[in-house]
């Protein structure tokens, strides 16, 4: 590809159209398919959009899931093939969509330098022939689509029977994207799903063209390198190729939070570095192995990335990443919640967003995940969670139940952040008798979760003027926080120029170097666990958290021997925040 990032997926509704705003451009992009209902009338939404006939899939029809979120995918592609020919089709004049295509390329990108020779050309034949090769070597974006691995609740039909392992939402989501026409890659995340990365098999297109090309690639988004050594070898033993290994930071993301015990990025990144090669060889002998099994021949052995994304502020770290770590491209995510021809948030939500201070972005425990989520204090879905607790009416509906997995109270799984559940627990509490501090502790973790298959959605749903009458309009919003640095409203081009360094949307903020945000985020988080288990230490959790400061402690040692070997590329400011943090952390007992 030509572009050097990707925008990694946005919770539910953010992303799942970007592909129609940016894959013409060459840009790659990551669609959520977890939710089959907001596919569904987003497809319906985009058909009316472009005078295509709408037929409706029923969520009551037979494998409705799959046939729902196949035919969405069917229609961006069809869509951004129309626009890009469309694209291809015009004249090289100034204020093109052409024009905007090449203009948005980094300036090393060859056929940017060849669009840049062209336009110096007097008009003729020669710079009409330079134009058919110009357009000749341009690509699409990818669709690429995301599924968390361990969001995989078990269906039921009407009568109560179970459909099937193949009907799990993990799974009936993966089908819907082998069977689609996309050409593209499948994002795994948050964790390992042997059900799901066995079923993978099953599935011709994700074997391998004689060229060494897929027709469907496997992404995996892992947070260190022995992760994604032992998934990709699961695969491979399989017959399945890992196209990608997509590095994002524990803590310093959008979304929910996986934190590593105390590693950070940098010494992540170079794991991978040191060791890149030498796994390569060893997934190619395993996969070889297997391929020849089954009796595909291997004509040329597949490529495999490495990217990384969370917490890239600047187009320096953008260069530094890719240059110092060899990595093939980074990921952008949370700072194009404010570019609004790219993702849906809607005006309320954008205008406080570029309003937002450092503070106002915090690691929540909301999720009924049960995992640490990203969370916005001044999102509407926040609001709504306080307004219901005042009004003694904690909890929220609960209609899609993509999440429910609790049995503590009910023989059916149910959602813990559901206003029934939260009855059930408060109810339990209650009959306690515990202090009040204590009780209300107990209660904030209770009423904390929050609804998130519909607050996702419904920022998508306002953008699009398709929320239904009786729908909540509660907004939940899940940013990095570095977006906090990022303030204002911007256009595409004015974030891809930023990226690449031609020009500087943070100029004038004061903001730490990305390697000592997340270490920053990492203290505290260490900090929230040594406070946790305060009055309740035993040697396990000790252990736990000294082995944590001790990975920090050589996290710092690894930056200060890097700073110190490449000082040209780190300014004594962000030397002078590394000790500062180090401090933080020595200071701290355990």
């Amino acid at each position: 590809m030509a572009h050097q990032f990707h925008i990694p997926v946005l919770g539910l509704g953010f992303s799942i159209d970007t592909p129609l705003k940016v894959a013409r451009y060459g840009i790659s992009s990551v669609v959520s398919i977890v939710d089959d209902e907001l596919t569904e009338r987003m497809r319906k939404y985009h058909s009316q959009l472009n005078l295509i006939p709408f037929y409706p899939i029923d969520k009551k029809t037979e494998n409705s899931r799959t046939k729902r979120i196949t035919a969405y995918l069917n229609l961006l592609q069809d869509l951004v093939d129309e626009q890009f020919e469309a694209l291809k089709q015009q004249e090289f004049v100034a204020g093109s969509d052409i024009c905007r295509y090449f203009e948005l390329l980094p300036d090393e990108a060859v056929i940017k330098q060849g669009y840049e020779l062209m336009m110096e050309y007097p008009e003729g034949v020669s710079k009409k022939i330079f134009q058919d090769r110009l357009r000749q070597s341009m690509k699409k974006g990818n669709i690429d689509v995301n599924i968390m691995a361990k969001v995989d609740k078990l269906n039921f039909d009407a009568q109560g029977n179970y459909l099937g392992d193949e009907n799990t939402d993990a799974l009936a989501a993966l089908r819907a994207f082998a069977e689609s026409k996309i050409n593209a890659a499948v994002v795994l995340s948050a964790g390992m799903n042997p059900r799901l990365y066995s079923y993978i098999e099953k599935f011709e297109n994700f074997n391998p063209n004689s060229d060494g090309t897929f027709d469907k690639r496997i992404i995996l988004k892992v947070s260190d390198f022995r992760s994604a050594l032992i998934q990709a070898k699961f695969l491979a033993k399989k017959g399945l190729w890992v196209s990608e290994f997509r590095i994002e930071s524990g803590l310093n993301c959008g979304g929910h939070a996986f934190a590593t015990d105390g590693f950070l990025l940098g010494p992540i990144l170079e794991d991978f570095k040191q060791n890149r090669l030498k796994m390569q060889q060893e997934l190619q002998e395993l996969y070889t192995k297997t391929l020849a099994a089954k009796g595909i021949n291997l004509g040329k052995l597949p490529q495999q990335k490495v990217t990384v994304q969370g917490g890239i502020g600047t187009a320096q770290e953008n260069k530094f990443l890719l240059k110092y770590f060899n990595l093939d491209a980074t990921g952008w995510g949370s700072p194009f919640l404010l570019v609004p021809e790219v993702t849906n948030v809607d005006e309320h939500t954008l205008l406080k967003l570029a309003d937002a201070k450092e503070e106002d972005y915090y690691l929540s425990n909301s999720s009924p995940l049960g995992v640490l989520f990203n969370n916005f204090k001044y999102s509407s879905a926040e609001q709504q969670r306080l307004d219901r607790i005042a009004a003694g009416k904690p909890g929220s509906p609960c209609t899609k139940k993509y999440l429910v997995s609790n049995t503590e109270f009910t023989k059916e799984p149910i959602c813990t952040a559901s206003s029934k559940y939260q009855k059930l627990k408060i109810k339990q509490l209650n009959s306690q008798d515990l202090a009040p501090e204590a009780y209300q502790e107990a209660y904030h973790k209770i009423t904390e979760k929050v609804c998130l298959c519909e607050g996702l959605c419904t920022s998508t749903y306002i953008k699009t003027n398709t929320l239904k009458p009786k729908e909540s309009a509660a907004v939940a919003i899940c940013p990095g926080p570095n977006l906090a640095f990022f303030n204002k409203v911007y256009s595409l081009d004015e974030m891809v120029k930023h990226i690449y360094g031609s020009v500087n949307l943070l100029e004038k903020v004061q903001r730490s170097h990305m390697f000592i945000n997340e270490l920053n985020l990492y203290i505290d988080y260490l900090q929230e666990e040594v406070q946790t288990y305060l009055n309740n230490v035993n040697e396990k959790k000790k252990k736990h958290l000294d082995n944590f400061k001790l990975q920090l402690e050589n996290g710092i040692a690894y930056y200060k021997k890097m700073f110190a070997e490449i000082s040209g590329n780190f300014s004594t400011e962000v030397k002078t925040d590394l000790l500062n943090s180090e401090k933080r952390l020595l200071n701290m007992t355990i």
